[in-house]
């Protein structure tokens, strides 16, 4: 079964390569694999670089070379601990959740081809560890490039043993799922047996528990600092530490620095794998069960994830005549909350509701008040800046169904224009309660925290003017979006799935970016003239000119969406129907 395994790990990456590599003939996935490839490289490579020289630099210094020794030394000692807590509370809550490993997650065609095959079950299951390998390991070198950055070397030992911890809660996983299933049917010895990996993991949460307790009840914490202390302590020392060790000696390798240390850490998580790799194999005797739960839960899944549209009484009804785009922005508009779950939204809001009331009438003073408060503005700016990418309810969805719009007898520029509205009015609104929320919060935040040091009149015509300039900023990237989609269709995707891959990331990569410098040309003319506005008047009004800059800038951005609508429009007349590319959903 190895050598099975193996050649169909071999020939399912070779024909993946193949296929992404014909791919790059066309010029936007060898455009967009281009820009991966220098994301990737300015992020984690040249950062590296730009790290390990700075440190070098501290350190003819010798102060902030020993800072930093000292830095990593603590991290050494602390680290394995926090970290084996963690994975206990994971390998506790497994139990009570149904975690999935990802290892039963047959495919439709391996269950049709291998579960009757002649093989063992502990083979099925060797197979699906070895397929697993792949995975594993990129993520192992993804998590080496994000969190190392210092030499070659430091990433290799990173990734090395991020993939033993990454494989070995993986096969915990499995096991556990394995055993839930097995203690479904099993009976007398066979089911006492099952429960003793149960109670050894409450055994070992609640040892750590109670030593956690004795540490902390009673005794005034000083600081973050002293409460990472006091959980090494709880976890090196007594009873806990050897409940502890499988979890520590999991996590250790990842904080050695030295090369002997770490080999010896290595040795140490590799057996722990080894034995969680054994009990994984030992309870292959549920796996038929184990694959069929499995599967009845992702087909479950995936049923559940499809949008499913609710009839209901509409209490917005179109007029017999009038414009066209209206029409759009109705359709748009009851397809969403056709899917959305009303009782949902209104939890949502109950939520959100009742933090930020906590936040103005309890938090002034602990500071709940600012960190809400940052969250509000931080939320604002991603709906302004980011949402219109992501949103779709507009061309970029409706292309697929290229053939029956231009059935429709509408003129070209109205389509583009009841495309944009509703998109545009959603989050338009969205971005306007963020705002309000923001300012709200801005009266309760106390010195030195967010919004400090800014005049309440300040504050109200700042956000004023930004609730003005939201929808603009708004639909100028939703014109821009739909007008990629009608010059450049082949860019854009119709369904559902989305591509992956190196060139697909750099596609979205060079989308966004390409998006953001098309607005500030945009926004060039409204700014220039908003700011002139500011400051003929500012000294007049004062921080009411900031409204009547808003004003100017939106309008004029507001006249180069309508003419960009215009100017789109014998673009969507001329485009062909077999230029969109077709999806599977």
């Amino acid at each position: 079964m190895l050598s099975v395994s193996l050649y169909i790990i071999v020939c399912s990456a070779r024909n993946r390569m193949r296929k992404r590599l014909a791919r790059l003939r066309q010029p936007r996935y060898l455009a967009g694999a281009l820009a991966g490839i220098a994301y990737i490289y300015f992020s984690f490579f040249a950062r590296g670089v730009q790290v390990q020289r700075a440190t070098q630099a501290r350190g003819r210094g010798g102060r902030q070379a020993a800072a930093v020794l000292n830095l990593g030394a603590r991290l050494a000692i602390i680290g394995p601990a926090i970290t084996g807590v963690g994975l206990l509370a994971l390998s506790a809550v497994a139990w009570v959740l149904p975690f999935d490993s990802g290892l039963l997650d047959f495919s439709e065609a391996e269950v049709q081809m291998l579960v009757p095959a002649p093989v063992t079950r502990r083979q099925l299951l060797m197979y699906r560890l070895i397929r697993s390998q792949v995975g594993i390991l990129f993520g192992a070198v993804v998590a080496a490039l994000v969190f190392s950055t210092t030499s070659g070397y430091s990433r290799v030992r990173t990734a090395l043993a991020m993939w033993v911890l990454i494989l070995a809660m993986k096969v915990y996983f499995t096991a556990v799922t394995l055993v839930r299933a097995r203690l479904a049917s099993a009976e007398g010895r066979a089911r006492r047996m099952l429960w003793a990996p149960v109670l050894l993991t409450a055994a070992a949460a609640a040892v750590l528990v109670r030593g956690l307790m004795a540490e902390f009840v009673g005794r005034p914490i000083a600081g973050f600092g002293d409460v990472l202390n006091r959980v090494r302590a709880v976890t090196t020392t007594g009873p806990a530490r050897v409940w502890m060790w499988p979890f520590v000696a999991l996590a250790r390798p990842l904080f050695e620095t030295a090369m002997v240390p770490y080999l010896m850490a290595m040795a140490t998580s590799v057996a722990v794998l080894v034995a969680l790799t054994v009990w994984a194999l030992e309870s292959h005797h549920a796996l038929q069960d184990a694959v069929a739960d499995v599967t009845a839960r992702r087909a479950a899944a995936s049923q559940s994830s499809r949008s499913a549209y609710r009839t209901g009484f509409v209490r917005w009804r179109l007029a017999p005549a009038g414009r066209p785009e209206p029409a759009f922005m109705w359709k748009a508009a009851l397809q969403t909350f056709r899917v959305v779950d009303r009782r949902s939204l209104v939890r949502l809001l109950i939520l959100v509701g009742t933090l930020v009331f906590m936040a103005v009438t309890v938090g002034r003073r602990n500071g709940i008040a600012a960190g809400l408060g940052t969250l509000t503005v931080i939320g604002a700016l991603f709906t302004i800046l980011m949402a219109p990418q992501i949103l779709r309810v507009d061309l970029r969805q409706d292309l697929r169904h290229l053939e029956v719009l231009k059935t429709w007898p509408v003129k070209a520029s109205a389509v583009i224009r009841g495309q944009l509205l509703w998109p545009g009015v959603f989050l338009s609104v969205m971005s306007w309660i963020l705002i309000g929320l923001a300012v709200l919060l801005s009266a309760t935040v106390a010195p030195g925290m967010f919004f400090s040091g800014v005049r309440v009149e300040w504050r109200l015509w700042a956000s004023l003017a930004a609730v003005i300039a939201a929808p603009a900023l708004v639909f100028g990237q939703l014109m821009i979006h739909n007008g990629v989609a009608l010059l450049f269709p082949a860019w854009i995707q119709t369904g559902k799935q989305r591509s992956r891959g190196l060139d697909a990331m750099g596609q979205r990569l060079i989308m966004l970016g390409g998006t953001w410098l098309a607005l500030a040309i945009m926004a060039v003319p409204g700014t220039l003239a908003g700011g002139l506005l500011w400051f003929a008047f500012q000294r007049f009004i004062g921080p009411a000119a900031l409204v009547l800059a808003a004003l100017v800038g939106t309008m004029i951005l507001g006249i180069e969406v309508l003419l960009g609508s215009e100017a789109l429009g014998p673009i969507y007349e001329k485009l062909d129907v077999l230029a969109v590319e077709r999806a599977d959903d």
